[in-house]
């Protein structure tokens, strides 16, 4: 066996505890996830009204309920962007639209609990199928049509502990978590709605272990008040992007 041969069935090892994970209508609370199951932290006054179900931050692709209404009457009226209502769809487009992730074009398993989905983003690899993260959806709004919204990822190999999701925060940003691997790399970004470049990000981390802690910084730029998402990732032992996740925190004031 080849190193790299080995570093890529020690990946896909660990890939293998991720694809099992995120198939409950709860967060997981014994493997350190940062999904947003818990509540927001240092959320900005007068915030709450943009909360998905009252208490999960709006990440993508709408900001606040005005956005969702707008999107129902253009869908009532004409079908606009169906798309919204499939939460695969959402959870793709959200991974390689908003965040930049091209090669994840699979939504390897997709589950739906009531007004909650979790769907399995990943890709084909020569070393087989890859599940880069679970997607937690929410529906946002009222009605039948009510859109998905995407609200965080449910985590376990690799987490996004701090900052706490829902805080409020500046810049620089502390970022920090667990992560399980060999030979890591990781990256962070600070992603705004509607913008094609981050916001901030900060890369490269080497990282590795099993469940060793990782942290840095990141400066970044955004309005005040902003809901934006920061988001880790590691790769480049069989793709650019084999693991990734997510939380959500409000951009402070002045």
């Amino acid at each position: 066996m080849t190193l790299k041969t080995g570093r890529a069935a020690a990946l896909l090892a660990v890939l293998a505890v991720l694809a099992a994970a995120g198939c409950g209508g709860a967060p997981h609370g014994g493997t350190a996830t940062v999904s947003p199951g818990r509540p927001p932290g240092t959320p900005v006054p007068g915030g709450g009204d943009r909360l998905v179900a009252g208490r999960y931050q709006p990440l993508w692709p709408f900001s606040t309920p005005d956005e969702v209404r707008a999107w129902q009457r253009a869908y009532r009226s004409g079908g606009h962007q169906p798309w919204h209502l499939d939460p695969a769809a959402t959870a793709l487009r959200f991974t390689r639209d908003h965040l930049g992730f091209r090669d994840l074009d699979r939504a390897v398993r997709t589950g739906v609990e009531g007004d909650h989905a979790r769907v399995h983003v990943g890709q084909d690899t020569e070393e087989g199928r890859l599940v880069a993260a679970v997607v937690h959806l929410v529906r946002y709004g009222s009605g039948g049509d009510a859109p998905w919204e995407v609200v965080g990822t449910d985590d376990t190999t690799l987490t996004l502990t701090v900052p706490r999701y829902g805080a409020a925060v500046r810049s620089p940003l502390k970022v920090g978590g667990r992560i399980t691997g060999v030979d890591e790399s990781i990256r962070v970004e600070v992603r705004r709605p509607g913008a094609a470049a981050p916001a901030g990000e900060r890369c490269c981390l080497p990282a590795g272990g099993e469940r060793e802690p990782w942290s840095t910084s990141v400066t970044f730029r955004a309005v005040p008040g902003t809901t934006v998402t920061v988001v880790v990732s590691t790769g480049g032992h069989v793709a650019d992007v084999e693991r990734f996740a997510v939380t959500g925190v409000t951009v402070a004031g002045p």
